[in-house]
């Protein structure tokens, strides 16, 4: 069985890959904004493609990490966090109790 990093890198080099060759073949650069978990570096494109297939994939992305420190995304990610604890524990029955639940 895989460890639970080795499988998130694969996902992680799979997804860079679709970026470059499926969703945005045509573009000259990618522009990538993501945090600072240890997989997300264009290193992780070595671990799972060959020397060569991962020069090609990076050549196409322009990496941007988010600060380590009072990110946005982790002002989202504490948003979220609370808004699952104090409401979205328990199932939801309609759009407008969800819209209401929220704002409270």
């Amino acid at each position: 069985m895989k460890s639970h990093s080795v499988v998130h890198s694969f996902d992680f080099a799979k997804q860079l890959k679709d970026l470059v060759d499926v969703y945005y073949r045509d573009a000259d650069v990618i522009r990538l904004v993501v945090d600072n978990l240890n997989i997300h570096t264009p290193s992780v494109l070595y671990e799972v493609f060959s020397p060569q297939e991962a020069r090609r994939i990076i050549q196409k992305l322009e990496f941007h990490y988010t600060p380590k420190h009072a990110s946005s995304l982790n002002q989202v990610e504490i948003e979220l966090s609370v808004l699952s604890r104090q409401c979205l524990e328990r199932r939801i029955p309609n759009a407008e109790t969800l819209t209401s639940e929220i704002a409270a």
